[in-house]
This record gives C-alpha cells, sequence and structure tokens, in this order.
C-alpha cells in the first residue's frame, strides 16, 4: 500500500512555505514546487490549503498545475520510470519498450502501483536522440534498449 504523505506534520511545512511567500509578486509558482517536494505531489487538498493561504483562487492554482508538466496531481511512485516517446525514440520502437514495462510490472501508463513503488509515464523528448529509444527510471538513462533489455532493467528497482 502507498505510503500517506498528507500528514498534519507535511501541511505544517507547508503552511510555512505559505507564510514566508504570502504578498510577495509570483507567489503561487514557489510555492506549488516546495508543495510538489512535500508531497510529491499537488493534490486537491493541497491545492486548496495554498488557495487559502496565498487568498489565489483554485481554478487559477489548479489550471497553473495541470499546465506545467513538473506537477502532478497525484503522488508518483518511489521510480518513476519515463519512457521517451519523442519522434527519435518512437521511430526506434519505443512503442515495444513501453507495451513490456506495462506488461512486465501489470500496470497502465499514467497509473502508480498499489504498493507506490513504480509509476510508468510517456515523455516527451528527453534530448538523448543519439540513444534512442530512451528510458529514465529517476536519474538514471537507459539508452539503444530493446524490448527484451526491459526485465533485467527493472530487477534493479
Amino acid at each position: 500500500m502507498a505510503k500517506n504523505v498528507f500528514t498534519e506534520e507535511n501541511f505544517k511545512k507547508l503552511d510555512l512555505i505559505i507564510a514566508e511567500n504570502k504578498g510577495k509578486p509570483g507567489a503561487l509558482m514557489p510555492v506549488l514546487h516546495e508543495a510538489q517536494k512535500i508531497f510529491g505531489c499537488v493534490a486537491l487538498e493541497v491545492q486548496k490549503k495554498i488557495s487559502e493561504g496565498l487568498n489565489v483562487p483554485l481554478a487559477e492554482i489548479y489550471g497553473v498545475s495541470t499546465f506545467y508538466s513538473q506537477f502532478s496531481l497525484e503522488p508518483k511512485g518511489d521510480y518513476v520510470i519515463g519512457i521517451c516517446l519523442g519522434t527519435a525514440c518512437y521511430v526506434k520502437g519505443a512503442q515495444s519498450i513501453i507495451e513490456k514495462v506495462c506488461r512486465e510490472l501489470d500496470m497502465e501508463v499514467g497509473k502508480t502501483s498499489a504498493d507506490g513503488k513504480f509509476t510508468i509515464v510517456a515523455t516527451r523528448c528527453v534530448g538523448a536522440c543519439g540513444l534512442a529509444p530512451v528510458v529514465t527510471i529517476n536519474e538514471d538513462v537507459y539508452g539503444k534498449i530493446v524490448a527484451e533489455d526491459v526485465p533485467g532493467i527493472l530487477a534493479k528497482y
């Protein structure tokens, strides 16, 4: 089962961040970034707390949270598996890799495993086209992989 990040302690941390930024121009972005670090996402209850604290409409916070790809509305797993679907990666077989990852972990793209260990995301160009197709797992980058490489890579995590 995934760990609960929505603790009283984490909301107290968020209160401090809100207090530090309240009244400053452009306060929303730094508060959202810090909230993402604290909770691993900017879920609706986090957005509501920010809305009340900064006196910013919830609709504006939701709009910013869903516009920028670095923000997630749901907690992500300990290991975020990104499969690049940019043109170079796609042409070199990224689709078969994404299908293999999903089969191996028995989950879908965009979902987090019930134990909170893995999240699978389809990404766009990661800037490593010479290594196509590319898979990232957190900060680790795997290039020129084929579907048969997937089980061995996942076993490391």
